[in-house]
């Protein structure tokens, strides 16, 4: 898959990058660390900038998005484990990713959208749960599109920055992905236990 990409990248310029951002939106395993770091490695020897490619890479990002909000706004999240179980396979995705990000919405509200963002995989499926309770448009507009765009320059300014050797930040996004769920479950762990010590300052 990656040679596909970096060659779509290649044949249609900022057009494909915005296209295949929007996709990775919609379909995770599409991985967007390949897109945006070979699209920064780009910008060393075509026409293509590193501004450029930041912006059509977070237009593809916004609009992926809101695709997966209007679904979300579609379906609950009831409905939208079963698809996941049922169809999930095809894009390496199940009921436990999707259930995973309505519970950091709830616990964590507007600001998971941003969050999440900045997350593997969380960072598409975090609009779904946004559309199912119908979160304010401009706000989840808002905080999707500045994840996203601290998300992509990241790693297109990475891309730029190293140049030839842009796969290598794979490997770290790799270790980087697992730091990242560690913290978001210990997160989950001190949000719940000052909620129970606030329960329970309560009844007191």
């Amino acid at each position: 898959m990656d040679n596909w990409i970096t060659e779509f990248m290649g044949d249609f310029g900022y057009i494909g990058i915005f296209l295949l951002i929007a996709c990775e939106n919609i379909f995770p395993p599409i991985p967007s660390e390949v897109i945006l770091t070979f699209g920064g490695f780009m910008t060393t020897y075509t026409a293509l900038t590193v501004p450029g490619v930041i912006v059509f890479a977070t237009l593809g990002s916004v609009i992926g998005a809101l695709v997966l909000y209007t679904i979300g706004a579609w379906f609950d999240e009831q409905k939208v484990g079963r698809f996941a179980n049922r169809y999930g396979r095809f894009l390496r995705i199940d009921a436990g990713d999707v259930h995973k990000a309505y519970a950091w919405f709830h616990k964590f509200g507007p600001w998971a959208v941003f969050f999440c963002r900045l997350v593997p995989l969380l960072r598409s499926l975090i609009s779904i749960p946004a559309g199912s309770i119908r979160m304010n448009l401009v706000t989840f507009l808002l905080l999707t599109t500045l994840g996203s765009l601290l998300w992509n320059t990241i790693l297109i300014c990475s891309g730029a920055a190293i140049g030839a050797s842009w796969e290598t930040i794979l490997t770290y996004m790799s270790v980087y992905s697992n730091i990242a769920y560690a913290l978001l479950s210990l997160l989950a762990v001190l949000f719940l236990v000052w909620f129970v010590r606030k329960k329970a300052g309560k009844r007191r």
